[in-house]
């Protein structure tokens, strides 16, 4: 097939009703869904792979190698999955030695100018507000929102149904179905609004809000509290995934801006 004005490599793998504008740049090794559009100037690199029916706004740049010191040239990819939406000027680097891919869902807004470092993992459902920027390794669970121009320390791991204010640092993580906003980044509570339109239902909102009760206003330390957690409050999948969250946490979780009673 021709595509006029772009650069497609011969090699590369092109689903069905792709759409491919001018001056879009795709290199060898490349496997592109079906449905996609790729706008005017976008640059899909080698090793990387995109689902079906995502939309590439102009200039976005997908694949490129890490900005990583470390990285000698070695075989990664870059993984995207199906009816994504990544906007003008987002840059999604692939993995290094360390995962061997970067991996986007399904279902993501990526908005203007975010950046998504190596290693990546980001989950389905997200929303990723303009110039938000991930550093290598940064683990993100489904249907988190993420405020612009938030700053994510490499390593660092958000759980899901999270609203995060804009303009954030975020050097801890971020435990599932909270608020956290200020400086420095602290819990302000569930996201309730969040919560509500996923349908949580007010029976589960009050669990998971028992459970933060005791993990961030009973004064005990976290392992303490996570210990109570376990004893007192009935089994559920949102109790053991903030507790799981939290046990599995390498760079501890935000404090509580909430005064302990």
């Amino acid at each position: 097939m021709e595509y006029k004005l772009s650069s497609v490599h011969p090699d590369a793998k092109i689903g069905q009703n792709v759409e491919i504008g001018p001056f879009v740049t795709i290199d060898k090794d490349v496997v592109i869904g079906d449905g996609t559009k790729i706008m005017s100037g976008a640059v899909i690199c080698e090793g990387t792979r995109i689902g079906s029916n995502c939309r590439i706004f102009p200039h976005a740049v997908l694949g490129a190698v890490p900005q990583d010191l470390k990285f000698v040239g070695e075989y990664t990819t870059c993984e995207i999955g199906d009816n994504n939406t990544i906007r003008e000027f987002v840059t999604i680097n692939r993995g290094t030695n360390s995962t061997g891919r970067t991996v986007i869902g399904n279902n993501n807004l990526l908005m203007a100018y975010t950046h998504v470092g190596h290693d990546c993992v980001l989950g389905n459902n997200l929303i990723i507000s303009n110039a938000s920027q991930f550093a290598g390794e940064v683990h993100i669970d489904d249907f988190a929102v993420i405020g612009g121009g938030s700053l994510v320390h490499q390593f660092t791991h958000i759980g899901s149904y999270v609203m995060i204010q804009g303009g954030s640092k975020i050097p801890k993580d971020i435990p599932p179905y909270v608020i956290a906003g200020e400086e420095p980044l602290a819990y302000f509570g569930l996201n309730l609004v969040g919560l509500r339109r996923r349908g949580f239902s007010n029976e589960t909102i009050s669990a998971i809000h028992d459970v933060y009760r005791i993990i961030y206003q009973s004064g005990l330390n976290i392992s303490q509290a996570l210990a109570q957690v376990m004893e007192t409050l009935p089994e559920s999948p949102e109790r053991n995934y903030i507790v799981d969250f939290i046990k599995n946490s390498s760079r501890g979780i935000i404090p509580s801006c909430i005064k302990k009673k």
